[in-house]
Protein backbone atom coordinates (compact mmCIF):
# COMPACT_ATOMS: atom_id res chain seq x y z
CA UNK A 1 0.00 0.00 0.00
CA UNK A 2 1.36 3.43 -0.93
CA UNK A 3 2.14 6.01 1.71
CA UNK A 4 -0.37 8.35 0.13
CA UNK A 5 -3.18 5.81 0.45
CA UNK A 6 -2.13 4.96 3.99
CA UNK A 7 -2.24 8.64 4.98
CA UNK A 8 -5.60 9.04 3.28
CA UNK A 9 -7.03 6.08 5.20
CA UNK A 10 -5.74 7.48 8.48
CA UNK A 11 -7.17 10.95 7.90
CA UNK A 12 -10.33 9.99 6.02
CA UNK A 13 -12.74 10.21 8.99
CA UNK A 14 -11.84 13.90 9.30
CA UNK A 15 -11.50 14.65 5.57
CA UNK A 16 -14.77 12.87 4.74
CA UNK A 17 -16.65 15.53 6.72
CA UNK A 18 -15.52 18.03 4.07
CA UNK A 19 -15.10 16.02 0.88
CA UNK A 20 -18.01 13.60 0.81
CA UNK A 21 -20.71 13.87 -1.82
CA UNK A 22 -23.78 15.46 -0.18
CA UNK A 23 -26.56 12.89 0.18
CA UNK A 24 -29.06 14.91 2.21
CA UNK A 25 -30.15 18.53 2.36
CA UNK A 26 -28.20 18.89 5.63
CA UNK A 27 -25.05 17.54 3.91
CA UNK A 28 -25.62 19.98 1.06
CA UNK A 29 -26.10 22.93 3.43
CA UNK A 30 -22.92 21.99 5.31
CA UNK A 31 -20.97 21.86 2.05
CA UNK A 32 -22.37 25.20 0.88
CA UNK A 33 -21.46 26.78 4.22
CA UNK A 34 -17.91 25.46 3.96
CA UNK A 35 -17.67 26.68 0.38
CA UNK A 36 -18.90 30.15 1.39
CA UNK A 37 -16.27 30.29 4.15
CA UNK A 38 -13.58 29.27 1.68
CA UNK A 39 -14.70 31.87 -0.84
CA UNK A 40 -14.39 34.53 1.86
CA UNK A 41 -10.94 33.25 2.78
CA UNK A 42 -9.52 32.60 -0.70
CA UNK A 43 -11.27 35.35 -2.65
CA UNK A 44 -9.90 35.75 -6.18
CA UNK A 45 -6.41 34.50 -5.29
CA UNK A 46 -6.02 31.61 -7.74
CA UNK A 47 -2.60 30.82 -6.28
CA UNK A 48 -4.03 30.31 -2.77
CA UNK A 49 -3.27 26.86 -1.38
CA UNK A 50 -6.98 26.18 -0.78
CA UNK A 51 -8.17 27.07 -4.29
CA UNK A 52 -8.33 23.40 -5.32
CA UNK A 53 -10.41 22.60 -2.23
CA UNK A 54 -12.78 25.42 -3.16
CA UNK A 55 -13.01 24.03 -6.71
CA UNK A 56 -13.72 20.53 -5.38
CA UNK A 57 -16.45 21.73 -3.04
CA UNK A 58 -17.97 23.70 -5.92
CA UNK A 59 -18.18 20.50 -7.95
CA UNK A 60 -19.82 18.65 -5.05
CA UNK A 61 -22.39 21.43 -4.65
CA UNK A 62 -23.00 21.53 -8.40
CA UNK A 63 -23.49 17.77 -8.50
CA UNK A 64 -26.08 17.87 -5.71
CA UNK A 65 -27.88 20.81 -7.32
CA UNK A 66 -27.98 19.14 -10.72
CA UNK A 67 -29.57 16.07 -9.18
CA UNK A 68 -31.98 17.74 -6.77
CA UNK A 69 -32.65 21.10 -8.39
CA UNK A 70 -32.41 20.60 -12.14
CA UNK A 71 -32.22 23.80 -14.06
CA UNK A 72 -35.10 24.43 -16.38
CA UNK A 73 -34.55 26.29 -19.60
CA UNK A 74 -34.37 29.95 -18.66
CA UNK A 75 -32.68 32.77 -20.46
CA UNK A 76 -29.51 34.48 -19.24
CA UNK A 77 -31.71 37.56 -18.80
CA UNK A 78 -33.96 35.69 -16.35
CA UNK A 79 -30.98 34.27 -14.48
CA UNK A 80 -29.44 37.73 -14.18
CA UNK A 81 -32.75 39.18 -12.95
CA UNK A 82 -33.02 36.42 -10.36
CA UNK A 83 -29.46 36.98 -9.14
CA UNK A 84 -30.09 40.69 -8.88
CA UNK A 85 -33.20 40.12 -6.80
CA UNK A 86 -31.62 37.46 -4.60
CA UNK A 87 -28.51 39.52 -3.85
CA UNK A 88 -30.08 42.99 -3.89
CA UNK A 89 -27.93 44.08 -6.84
CA UNK A 90 -28.38 46.92 -9.31
CA UNK A 91 -27.39 47.19 -12.97
CA UNK A 92 -24.21 48.98 -11.90
CA UNK A 93 -23.09 46.03 -9.72
CA UNK A 94 -21.83 43.84 -12.57
CA UNK A 95 -18.31 44.87 -13.60
CA UNK A 96 -17.99 41.39 -15.15
CA UNK A 97 -20.50 42.44 -17.80
CA UNK A 98 -19.55 46.06 -18.30
CA UNK A 99 -21.19 49.38 -17.67
CA UNK A 100 -24.81 49.90 -16.67
CA UNK A 101 -25.92 50.31 -20.29
CA UNK A 102 -24.46 46.93 -21.24
CA UNK A 103 -26.28 45.26 -18.33
CA UNK A 104 -29.52 46.99 -19.30
CA UNK A 105 -29.05 45.77 -22.87
CA UNK A 106 -28.87 42.19 -21.61
CA UNK A 107 -31.83 42.65 -19.26
CA UNK A 108 -33.87 44.10 -22.14
CA UNK A 109 -32.94 41.18 -24.40
CA UNK A 110 -31.07 43.44 -26.81
CA UNK A 111 -27.65 41.85 -26.15
CA UNK A 112 -26.30 38.43 -25.19
CA UNK A 113 -23.67 37.55 -22.62
CA UNK A 114 -20.34 36.64 -24.20
CA UNK A 115 -18.10 33.77 -23.12
CA UNK A 116 -15.86 35.94 -20.95
CA UNK A 117 -18.83 37.50 -19.15
CA UNK A 118 -20.39 34.07 -18.57
CA UNK A 119 -17.14 32.71 -17.13
CA UNK A 120 -16.75 35.71 -14.81
CA UNK A 121 -20.36 35.54 -13.57
CA UNK A 122 -20.05 31.80 -13.04
CA UNK A 123 -16.96 32.29 -10.90
CA UNK A 124 -18.45 35.19 -8.95
CA UNK A 125 -21.69 33.40 -8.08
CA UNK A 126 -20.21 29.87 -7.93
CA UNK A 127 -22.56 28.35 -10.44
CA UNK A 128 -22.04 26.37 -13.60
CA UNK A 129 -21.42 28.38 -16.76
CA UNK A 130 -24.37 26.47 -18.21
CA UNK A 131 -26.68 28.59 -16.04
CA UNK A 132 -25.93 31.59 -18.26
CA UNK A 133 -25.82 29.77 -21.60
Amino acid sequence: MSQLLENTINYWPIVAQVLSVPQTKADYQRTVTLLDELVDLVGDDESHSLTSLMDTLSLLVESYENEHYPITDVSAKEVLQSIMQEHGLQESDFPEIGDQQKVLGILNGEQQLNTQQIRALSERFHVSQMVFS
